[in-house]
């Protein structure tokens, strides 16, 4: 006999119904990235359901500085904002940022958290989740690039303590030149400091490989194999050779100083002046890394700005302003002309960056007297700032590509993390085929020939261009698998 209790319900039986009962809804997976600089701290929020969707982008700003500034750009109006903040030092600056963090989102917002790091020295290059080891030997590592790793390595440390179980992922900006060849990997000192890690590393490794990775998708795997050249050219510039989708050399070295001139870093400085400036200047090795780091480049060039915007701005009154941009033109041609001749030519000429996607002026200044390259632009198109600037007649392509260190980083910590899977093509979608190919009118020309390649005609919508790709090889490729004997490749067309 069942008792009653107190609520006047049976004991045992429920007072509440059955309900139909649903499926609890599932937790967005969220990637935060973090880029830590000598006196900022970029950020950016992804999203990881099946293909990565960025959801914002941040920074916090002139941190040692009386007014440091919080920024953050997004889709909501919560989410759009620049205020001034308290950071007189990293640490404060992060804890800015993870409290907004939580206050936005709560405690648990975050599945894993991506830094650049930007050097790794000779033992770290693989993209990997950060552990207490490694923490602990990037410390002795910090000697390597004491201008960034000390703040990279407070960034990891801070997060851990705030959200302990937090999985981080160290992304290393070295990682795209770690297997140079040999040659290009030595530095013409006693051997002796090779044992010791004193090699070229080269460096916006994160940048190149993005690059390489929306070159391959805009024009094909045949000119992502082809002979490269990228100038990622911004506050900070360097250039990579890139054959067979390799780097076999890059203007950086041993340090992002080295190579072209920059907003405020010399680039590649005659190594006697260190004496000279010790002798004449009594200049400690402090002072001598301060000046080639933060007060030359445009900077020490012009005396005014380090920004090229101001500098082409004020050129024509202004010689010193003339002359650094002439100086940064000068010297990125000539790496272009070194590099052609390290990969026996040119067919690709990818310029990045802040500088390289917006100015228009430079990419002019750079490319002019290479047509005994095969480089030549079409003025109409480079002034628009075009995803392909060079002229029909040019034998090699120039394109403008912009570059994406935070995708490229989230991207990585789905791939270390495991938390993203490849999906497969739904083998139903050759009727979608139809649709898009009438769409964006002809994609693919007839099959030419036994030699089965296909040809993709221009189209201007680049993102669909992949999918409606891939769905028809594999259609093609299935139901005409004996005829293409596994031969079919794909040759892209301009955008």
């Amino acid at each position: 006999m069942k008792r009653r209790g107190q609520s006047g319900v049976d004991e045992g039986e429920s007072s509440v119904k059955p309900t139909n009962r649903r499926t609890p809804a599932r937790i967005p997976r969220r990637i935060l990235t973090v880029n830590g600089g000598s006196s900022s701290i970029k950020f950016a929020l992804f999203e990881a359901s099946g293909s990565l969707r960025r959801i914002l982008d941040g920074g916090i700003e002139r941190i040692g500085l009386p007014e440091a500034t919080f920024r953050v750009k997004g889709s909501g109006q919560a989410d759009n904002f620049s205020r001034s903040v308290k950071a007189p030092d990293h640490t404060a600056a992060v804890g800015v940022l993870m409290d907004w963090i939580e206050q936005r989102s709560g405690s648990d917002a975050l599945t894993a958290v991506g830094h650049r790091v930007v050097h790794g020295g000779p033992k770290y290059y693989k993209p990997q989740r950060i552990t207490a080891e490694m923490v602990t030997e990037l410390k002795q590592l910090s000697t390597f690039d004491p201008d960034h790793m000390p703040e990279e390595i407070l960034l990891t440390e801070a997060f851990h303590r705030r959200f302990p179980e937090l999985p981080q992922v160290a992304c290393f900006d070295t990682a795209f030149h770690h297997d140079l060849p040999r040659v290009a990997q030595m530095l013409p000192i006693p051997r002796r400091y090779e044992a010791k890690g004193v090699r070229r590393y080269g460096f916006h490794g994160l940048s190149y490989a993005f690059l390489m990775e929306e070159l391959a998708r805009r024009a094909g795997p045949n000119a992502a194999q082809g002979r490269v050249i990228l100038a990622h050219l911004g506050n900070g510039a360097s250039l990579a050779a890139v054959r067979n989708g390799q780097s076999v050399d890059t203007s950086m070295s041993f340090t992002p100083t080295a190579g072209v001139p920059m907003s405020t870093r010399t680039g590649d400085l005659d190594p006697g002046l260190v004496w000279y400036l010790a002798r004449t200047e009594k200049m400690s090795a402090k002072q001598l890394n301060d000046m080639v780091n933060f007060q030359s480049g445009l900077l020490g060039i012009s005396e005014t700005s380090s920004d090229m915007r101001d500098l082409l701005e004020h050129e024509t009154e202004d010689v010193r302003a003339a002359e650094a941009v002439a100086l940064f033109c000068y010297e990125v041609k000539k790496w272009i002309g070194s590099f052609a001749a390290a990969l026996g030519g040119i067919e690709t000429l990818v310029f990045a960056g802040g500088i390289g996607e917006n100015a228009p002026a430079v990419r002019a200044r750079i490319c002019d007297g290479l047509g005994f390259l095969g480089i030549e632009l079409e003025e109409k198109h480079n002034t628009a700032n075009g995803g392909v600037i060079s002229a029909a007649s040019s034998r090699v392509v120039v394109r403008v590509i912009h570059t994406d260190e935070e995708q490229m980083i989230a991207k990585t910590v789905c791939q270390v993390l495991g938390l993203t899977k490849k999906e497969r093509i739904d083998p139903g979608k050759e009727n979608l085929i139809v649709g898009q190919a009438e769409e964006l009118k002809t994609l693919f020309e007839r099959t030419i020939r036994c030699g089965c390649n296909f040809f993709l005609t221009t189209a201007r919508d680049a993102d669909r261009q992949l999918e409606v790709a891939a769905v028809y090889l594999e259609v093609v490729q299935r139901n005409y698998g004996r005829l293409l004997q596994g031969r079919a490749t794909v040759a892209w067309g301009s955008e």
